[in-house]
């Protein structure tokens, strides 16, 4: 039995403005992210590097209300802050070893002419065996990734002033 890659592509727009999503979100998001999704996730905690800079990696831990598993280790790949580019890659925890053979996130933030920006998610993922993740496991595994884009998002919404 071999194994398949794939790829998952997801994007909304927001009204925020790039630089300042991608300062809450993938500067700062160790210390934002927690606190505006206190109910899913718990802490991040900083095991090598910055917590931003290629190399870092984090550790993302979950509540109990997520019930399949407690924790998403991940590294930065790329994080390029001109661009508003960041890919991370899982290295523990979550979906990994249980539902696909590794995955990679890549996310990047576009300015619109409205002043907001508009957010691209990226996911490849090898499967375990050759068939794809169910449409349930993969829509899942995308809304848990985007959640915390649209959590901060909403946080500088109501907080016009941070990060600005």
């Amino acid at each position: 039995m071999g194994s398949e890659f794939w790829c998952l592509l997801r994007q909304y727009t927001s009204a925020v403005p790039a630089e300042r999503l991608w300062k809450a979100s993938f500067c700062d998001g160790h210390n934002l992210i927690p606190k505006v999704m206190p109910g899913i996730i718990s802490s991040i905690d900083i095991l090598e590097g910055d917590g931003a800079g290629v190399g870092s990696v984090k550790k993302f831990n979950f509540t109990d209300v997520i019930k399949d598993y407690s924790y998403v280790k991940d590294r930065v790949v790329v994080m390029d802050q001109e661009n508003h580019i960041v890919k991370y890659s899982t290295l523990e925890g979550g979906v990994l070893g249980v539902k696909v053979k590794s995955y990679s996130v890549e996310v990047s933030l576009t300015s619109t002419s409205e002043g907001g920006c508009l957010s691209k998610m990226k996911i490849e993922y090898e499967s375990i065996g050759d068939s794809l993740l169910s449409e349930e496991d993969a829509n899942n595994m995308q809304q848990g990734i985007f959640a915390m884009v649209k959590a901060i998002d909403a946080y500088l919404v109501e907080n016009p002033t941070a990060y600005a």
